[in-house]
């Protein structure tokens, strides 16, 4: 068997980031990682994402999973990438061998991101998001996505933020969490995604397990060797 060929049998990761982020954040994970992996572009990265729907994000990671040609994946879903794997899911069908969501969020089936919120919250974050957009200021990203990360590490997450469309936040999902084995990575010092917050979108989950990490929103960032020895006894225990 040849190494292409070889490359296509294999279990492969798919990691998808969380908004306003991009495909450099898993870096630090995948040192040393041993399995074959794709980092998930969104669409429009250098342009304005303007009106795009929920579903031309989707189709968009799609088109990236089949020019990779991996037959079998593990989606590894961060944040605002949960709601868009639950209906990527169930586009790959049998390809999919299992979900791990990193302090992501997974809304009940027929939900949306906004949904996910307390009612005042939803309310006011659907406001917030059509009058103001979808980039939050400067001081918010650094307390709320980045409050344990580095001064450096921070100011390279505000520099290179990257507004998403409004509509990745309002469109449902409507795709209930796959029948495929299951582990949501609960964050305990995020201040992005509370932890209580996270306990919901793991009633909506319902994973086979939970583990936790003593991480802010970003433990790609923050712990990447905790994160990388978790997915990788994931493999390891649905491979086996």
């Amino acid at each position: 068997m040849n190494n292409h060929a070889y490359a296509q049998e294999k279990t492969g990761f798919v990691f998808i980031h969380g908004a306003g982020l991009n495909r450099e954040i898993w870096s630090k994970v995948l040192e040393g990682f041993g399995h074959p992996y794709l980092l998930i572009d969104f669409p429009n990265r250098e342009e304005q994402r303007g009106e795009l729907a929920l579903a031309d994000y989707v189709m968009h990671i799609k088109k990236q999973i089949d020019e990779w040609g991996t037959r079998r994946v593990i989606i590894v879903a961060h944040s605002l990438g949960g709601v868009l794997s639950l209906k990527l899911a169930a586009e790959l069908n049998d390809r999919l061998a299992g979900f791990v969501a990193v302090g992501a969020v997974i809304p009940k089936k027929g939900g949306s991101f906004l949904s996910v919120l307390p009612l005042p919250k939803r309310i006011l974050m659907s406001l917030i998001l059509r009058k103001m957009g979808t980039k939050p200021p400067e001081s918010a990203i650094r307390t709320g996505l980045c409050n344990d990360l580095t001064d450096e590490q921070a100011s390279k997450i505000v520099i290179t933020f990257k507004p998403e469309s409004v509509r990745v936040y309002t469109d449902r999902a409507d795709a209930p969490a796959p029948a495929v084995p299951k582990l949501y990575v609960k964050l305990s010092k995020d201040k992005e995604l509370s932890p209580s917050l996270q306990n919901k979108m793991i009633s909506h989950f319902a994973p086979q397990s939970v583990q936790s990490l003593d991480t802010g929103h970003l433990p790609m960032l923050s712990d990447p060797a905790g994160l990388r020895l978790l997915l990788l006894n994931f493999i390891a225990r649905i491979e086996t």
